[in-house]
């Protein structure tokens, strides 16, 4: 369990939308240090917050990244984009994996150092569209599926190395990406408060706007998530398993 207060906070996408909004919430809470990143260049009034230009596809802003923060507790990988298509153009299905799917994985791979001496905290926006796709935006729910598996995946790898791993799935939050879909939208700052509050409860997956909301005891007492329980324990096992095989060796 994570809490906010006197911690060193990573959040990426920080200048607009969820991500600003993370970065005003973790502020509220008493964080320690906040690191934001942007893409491009982007200041902030507090001096606790350090920016940071960091595209989470360019390789080596990221890997200067990590040189520059040594100590960090919890990584929030906000960074995202969306875009209408129909799965017509691969390069519009790359783009999104580029951003939603490897950027998160970069990001996690550069930092996990750090998230393992403090005994951190991963925090994976995604989106209810990685439990059923919205067909507007198929590229999207792609790469947001592919996210929540390797959200899952990390959370079972790193158990043993006490780095805890969640899953965000929102619903419609009122940002540019939802700018043109006239529906109810949740607040950013709402949906920052609920993020941050189920971190601090050790929520493995978080919904935290009323759309997403609705999915929450299904969910967590639905089948799949049983099924997730399942295959974590066995790949424990398993791993124990061959650790005994090399100590008897």
């Amino acid at each position: 369990m994570v809490f906010i207060a006197d911690k060193t906070i990573l959040v990426t996408g920080a200048n607009r939308g969820i991500g600003q909004a993370l970065v005003e919430e973790v502020l509220k809470r008493g964080a320690k240090r906040v690191y934001a990143g942007t893409r491009t260049g982007w200041t902030h009034a507090d001096q606790r917050v350090t920016p940071l230009t960091l595209d989470v596809t360019d390789a080596a802003q990221v890997e200067l990244a990590a040189e520059q923060i040594d100590s960090l507790d919890v990584l929030i990988n906000n960074a995202g984009v969306a875009a209408y298509d129909d799965l017509s153009d691969r390069a519009v299905i790359d783009w999104h994996l580029a951003v939603n799917l490897f950027g998160t994985h970069r990001m996690v791979e550069a930092f996990l150092p750090q998230l393992v001496r403090s005994g951190g905290a991963i925090v994976n926006n995604l989106s209810v569209n990685a439990l059923a796709p919205f067909p507007v935006i198929p590229a999207y729910g792609i790469s947001k599926a592919a996210a929540f598996s390797l959200t899952q995946s990390l959370r079972a790898l790193l158990a043993d190395r006490g780095v805890s791993v969640h899953a965000v799935l929102t619903g419609i939050v009122d940002t540019d990406m939802s700018a043109g879909v006239d529906v109810p939208k949740a607040s950013p700052e709402s949906v920052a408060e609920s993020i941050l509050d189920g971190v601090e409860k050790d929520e493995e997956d978080i919904f935290p706007d009323p759309m997403a909301r609705a999915l929450t005891e299904s969910w967590r007492s639905g089948a799949v998530k049983a099924l997730e329980r399942e295959n974590a324990s066995l790949a424990g096992a398993i791993r124990a398993q061959a650790q005994n095989a090399i100590g008897a060796n």
